[in-house]
């Protein structure tokens, strides 16, 4: 996949707190969240709007679902219900530059492609890896880049440069995301190979999956880039990282096939890369190393 609050500076403990009982009130229902007053916004731009089928112009309203636990992506601000993040931010700008309005849904990661399928929502703004087996079910639209990344105690923590060192390790992912499918893998080739399976411990939330290495159950967290440097730096010298980022790839936008809005969500975009809006949301979070030009913004530019 997954700040998930602004760059004040608050304690890891704290904020895991914080977003373990936003998202634990989740798994019951989807709770709608509205946009802080410092959320950025965009003017409608008449060429986008133009693209935005009438269907959805009628609604007014765009519901964007997203898995408010993975910062500095998506996460839930410290009054306990804001989704706040990079993703959120340029959420709200794009549908702006649609002319339509944005309703932010916290959402578990594996629901959210699901809830496009069915309708329940319009747009999945949640750091999405856009992969061909993705592709399949939903459209994408790539507006980031990232890799994955590994991080543990930075006392007495485990040792990982890359895969094939998780072999009879304990790791904790998010439930849905690339890492955990990409951990499965590995614990197989571990085992083909006559070495220690991967004990993969898998997780609805990232909090979770955070929480799972503070506590001890875990020796090592397997994570996108960002998220992984963002837990690091935030920890206060708890964690550390771990071998180097690897397995980049783009993040994409997920839209329903039959919604009529991936050319628009594209034109958006690009528009927002455009006025500088796109820029300074990724620097307002600290990722702007992970931008992608106006060119890269592709429709299912999955490589893999």
């Amino acid at each position: 996949m997954g700040s998930w609050r602004s760059w004040s500076a608050v304690p890891l403990v704290a904020v895991a707190l914080v977003v373990a009982t936003a998202c634990g009130s989740s798994k019951k229902s989807t709770s709608s969240t509205s946009s802080t007053a410092s959320t950025p916004t965009a003017a409608a731009n008449p060429a986008v709007e133009k693209l935005v089928p009438a269907a959805v112009k009628s609604k007014g309203t765009l519901t964007v679902a997203m898995d408010a636990s993975y910062p500095p992506d998506e996460f839930i601000s410290t009054n306990g219900h804001t989704v706040v993040g990079m993703d959120a931010d340029l959420s709200n700008a794009l549908v702006g530059v649609m002319g339509l309005k944005a309703n932010l849904v916290n959402a578990t990661f594996d629901t959210i492609i699901p809830g496009l399928q069915a309708g329940k929502y319009d747009l999945g703004a949640s750091s999405f890896t856009d992969n061909k087996k993705r592709e399949k079910v939903v459209d994408f639209v790539d507006y980031f880049t990232a890799g994955e990344a590994f991080f543990t105690k930075a006392s007495g923590g485990t040792a990982v440069t890359g895969l094939a060192d998780l072999c009879g390790k304990t790791v904790s992912v998010e439930s849905g995301t690339t890492e955990e499918t990409d951990a499965k893998a590995q614990s197989a080739k571990c085992t083909k190979a006559g070495k220690p399976a991967v004990k993969v411990l898998v997780f609805p939330t990232q909090t979770a999956a955070n929480l799972a290495l503070s506590s001890g159950r875990a020796q090592v967290v397997f994570a996108d880039s960002t998220v992984a440097d963002y837990q690091v730096k935030q920890s206060n010298g708890t964690f550390k990282l771990t071998g180097p980022v690897f397995g980049t790839a783009p993040y994409g936008l997920a839209l329903p096939k039959n919604l009529g809005l991936t050319k628009a969500v594209q034109a958006g975009l690009k528009a927002l890369v455009s006025d500088g809006t796109y820029h300074s949301i990724l620097a307002k979070w600290g990722i702007a190393s992970g931008a992608i030009s106006a060119s890269a913004i592709k429709i299912d530019g999955a490589t893999s």
